[in-house]
């Protein structure tokens, strides 16, 4: 921790490089939450825990500030975990490896853990701190934001009484949010059947995209590295017959695969490699801008069992098939996605193939007809379908004081003009807003980059003048 002694904010990182001790993917969050718990314990503060770890942590108002309207200040605790190719980083146990360089904070190849690590070190900051001034206030840290917000999900109103609510889960400073766009998970599964064939094979390889986070980044058209491999597979089995023993990609449902994966079994390996070839370099010059580091890989192996001839066709039509990417632009918002799906996942799993697809939308009936396009698409192919992990959107409020209070504070502070906008990613607040009715509502947070991928770094001077304008924040609301 010898090099994080001498950044600022001092008390920030500090909880952010304890928090980044502790294991904290997904869905693994004890560990973290009973951490969060023993802090409040240490400090003889108001603490909750409930059945799916989210945890609460409330101050009272420090002096001149105790008719204020309580506050709520809210992040959450789990991290995407993903790692670089050569990687030993063994996320149930090891640490994150924290490197800086300049202004920037990086991890070793691996997910940082800011989204949303830092907004968790933000509240902690605050509460063991004795001489800010704020109303009084109510840490709220959730679980399993990044698998479909379970934590939020299952929350209650029973122990938050904020009027106002700061979620710091944004990545662009300056940037004040008051809307987000909804969703759902629509998982596809292919009964798996195979059948006895031995033969010369090949395994193919697409590596050295950029993925990112499948809200974010969807908008720059990067490549999706299941539906590239579905194109390199549909073209070898329109010239050679090939057959399926194995097809893998992705890794998290909201981040835009990267790497995929399939094995085939073919008549003529060196008619299949030269198609294979000639279409790497197509798609390698149609990603030279956004994905100019594109790797498609191809060895001979051995064949034993390959899929059926059915189910071979089947999941080649659904991956070409399936749409993918933005599907609407806002005709609100300039440059703002309305809705979009990310083909995220595919795996065998559970004696079945399961393709997972993160669909994105603020409008309802956008996000239904999506969804339902992917369900004809899938009954076309002889697969079944259901949906998972529903949020809703965050509407935006005309009437929102904290959107107003909260510009003029930044624009006080530095001089320098406040953006409010919408984003197309799932926030909490949307669900928030759903047991907290009555509850003013803003997000923002400092400058995080490549989130949700193995490059995900951080401003250091983002986050200290974010740490100035939360302090100010608070102490203007009086």
């Amino acid at each position: 921790m010898s090099n994080l002694q001498n950044i600022e904010p001092k008390k920030v990182f500090h909880w952010f490089y304890e928090l980044n001790q502790i294991p904290r993917c997904s869905g693994n969050e004890k560990m973290v939450s009973d951490f969060l718990i023993n802090f409040a314990k240490e400090r003889n503060l108001e603490a909750y825990q409930d059945e799916m770890y989210n945890v609460i942590i409330k101050k009272a108002a420090s002096e001149g500030y105790e008719n204020s309207d309580p506050v709520i200040i809210q992040g959450h605790m789990d991290m995407v975990c993903i790692k670089g190719e050569g990687s030993n980083h063994d996320f149930t146990k090891d640490p994150i490896e924290m490197i800086i360089e300049g202004d920037t904070m990086r991890a070793n190849n691996t997910t940082l853990g800011g989204d949303d690590g830092i907004a968790v070190a933000y509240g902690l900051a605050i509460v063991d701190s004795d001489n800010l001034k704020h109303p009084p206030l109510e840490v709220l840290i959730t679980t399993n934001e990044e698998t479909g917000m379970d934590g939020v999900h299952a929350l209650t109103n029973e122990h938050l009484s904020g009027k106002i609510l700061l979620n710091i889960d944004s990545e662009e400073e300056g940037i004040f949010l008051v809307s987000c766009a909804g969703g759902a998970n629509k998982i596809t599964t292919f009964e798996l059947q195979r059948e006895k064939r031995d033969g010369d094979g090949l395994e193919i390889k697409i590596s050295g995209l950029k993925g990112g986070h499948s809200g974010m980044e969807i908008i720059k058209q990067r490549g999706n590295a299941i539906k590239l491999l579905g194109r390199i597979l549909e073209e070898c089995n329109m010239t050679s017959n090939i057959r399926l023993s194995k097809i893998e990609g992705g890794t998290k449902h909201n981040a835009i695969p990267s790497d995929a994966s399939a094995v085939i079994l073919v008549e003529d390996k060196e008619v299949v490699k030269k198609i294979i070839k000639d279409l790497a370099q197509d798609l390698k010059e149609e990603y030279r801008v956004e994905d100019s580091g594109l790797n498609i890989d191809v060895k001979e192996v051995k064949v034993e069992d390959v899929y059926t001839k059915e189910l071979n066709a089947d999941l080649i039509d659904y991956i070409m098939m399936v749409p993918d990417g933005v599907q609407y632009m806002s005709k609100d918002i300039d440059g703002l996605v309305q809705t979009s799906l990310n083909n995220a996942i595919i795996e065998e799993k559970n004696n079945s193939i399961e393709i997972t697809a993160s669909v994105r939308s603020a409008s309802s009936s956008s996000l239904r007809q999506i969804l339902n396009i992917l369900s004809v698409i899938a009954r076309r192919t002889n697969a079944k379908t259901e949906e998972k992990s529903a949020y809703p959107a965050w509407q935006f409020d005309k009437d929102s004081k904290i959107r107003e209070k909260a510009v003029k504070v930044y624009e006080e502070l530095f001089d320098k003009k406040a953006e409010v906008s919408a984003i197309h990613a799932g926030l909490e607040c949307g669900l928030l807003k759903e047991i907290l009715p009555d509850t003013d509502m803003i997000s923002f947070g400092p400058n995080l980059y490549d989130v949700h991928t193995e490059k995900e770094h951080l401003s250091i001077s983002s986050v200290q003048r974010v740490w100035e304008f939360l302090i100010k924040l608070l102490e203007d609301l009086k």
